[in-house]
């Protein structure tokens, strides 16, 4: 699909309730969108293969799993050829703290949104690889000291 498509409102309420409530059973999804389980499942596979859907996981609590500290750093490279882009990309990709990285207009080229340990850990990723990546020219790091809102689900009354 692209960018354009078009859904109609059975589409997007199933869409709705797969983001919120991913782990449901295909009779209950049915049930929820007034659909028969045969013809619910036909939709939610086509939109599989149309990449709609574009995979399945679990949310987890990153404090109840050891990590504590939440940065966003914005980044700027010395250049900004392709290869340099390039590399700097490759490395971020290697990066098990970073959790999201996007590319940015303005004064910073990056973003990106890193999970650690502690303030500890963060000095460690900060040092021995940001700092140490090819063509990195400057960092601005801010912490996160509480989640106002986090919604993972995409805002799909715009659509209607």
């Amino acid at each position: 699909m692209t960018g354009d498509a078009q859904f109609d409102r059975t589409d997007l309420r199933l869409l709705a309730e797969i983001q919120q409530h991913g782990r449901a059973t295909n009779a209950e999804l049915a049930a929820r969108v007034n659909l028969s389980p045969s013809a619910c499942l036909r939709r939610v596979q086509r939109l599989e293969s149309e990449g709609v859907i574009a995979g399945y996981g679990a949310r987890l609590e990153p404090r109840q799993i050891g990590l504590g500290l939440q940065a966003f750093v914005r980044v700027q490279l010395e250049k900004h050829d392709q290869h340099a882009i390039g590399v700097f990309a490759d490395s971020v990709v290697e990066w098990d703290e970073v959790v999201a990285c996007h590319a940015l207009t303005g004064d910073m080229d990056y973003l990106l949104h890193i999970y650690v340990r502690d303030l500890e850990h963060f000095s460690s990723f900060l040092l021995d690889k940001l700092l140490n990546a090819a063509g990195v020219a400057d960092v601005n790091s801010s912490f996160v000291l509480r989640t106002v809102k986090e919604f993972c689900a995409l805002p799909l009354s715009q659509l209607e």
